[in-house]
């Protein structure tokens, strides 16, 4: 049974990779491209959104799973949330959404405030659909420090450390992530499809 990640991002297969020790393979190169439509309200609505819909276009020899994951601030009621990649518009880039949200910080009057990233992983198999999830809590700063990882994480400072998720190595935060700790999750139940 061959694993699929549905994901056009490349920040996020990367970590996959990299976390995984399962071969992953981008949809992109088993299908031509096409546009999810993430219409759920939630981040698990989201990401069972994309599996399914890469599921039912490559059938049953197939496994999926996809990820809908974001960054909330309870200082701005949750926001950006499930909107984190659009968060400053449509076809926009990462730094876009990041100084979008750094202005949002900085009209706050604030140079630092409580934050945290969700991570939704769907599995969708012959077998049946499953979702689990990880947190990562921290706070977000009014500025970007580092180059590394992608979305916010030049701005975000995981609970415990003193650098951003942009300042810190790929397997210091590959350990931590919201998306590490949902895949710690869904490694078992993907194990017991692969072998059903």
């Amino acid at each position: 049974m061959k694993i699929v990640l549905a994901t056009g991002n490349k920040g996020k297969l990367r970590e996959f990779k990299q976390m995984c020790e399962d071969e992953l393979v981008p949809f992109s190169d088993l299908l031509d491209e096409f546009e999810i439509v993430e219409d759920g309200d939630t981040f698990a609505a989201n990401a069972l959104i994309k599996a399914r819909t890469v599921y039912e276009k490559l059938g049953e020899e197939y496994l999926v799973i996809a990820d809908d994951s974001g960054i909330s601030l309870p200082i701005l009621d949750g926001a950006p949330g499930i909107y984190s990649a659009r968060y400053a518009g449509v076809a926009v880039t990462d730094k876009d959404n990041l100084y979008k949200l750094i202005e949002a910080v900085k009209e706050k009057g604030l140079k630092s405030t409580a934050a945290y990233y969700t991570a939704a992983i769907a599995i969708v198999s012959k077998y049946g659909e499953y979702v689990v999830h990880g947190w990562m809590h921290g706070e977000v700063i009014d500025e970007a420090r580092g180059n590394k990882g992608f979305g916010y994480d030049p701005m975000f400072i995981p609970a415990g450390y003193d650098l951003t998720l942009g300042e810190l190595d790929d397997d210091v935060k590959s350990a931590i992530s919201h998306r590490g700790k949902a895949l710690d999750l869904a490694k078992p139940i993907i194990r017991m499809l692969k072998n059903k």
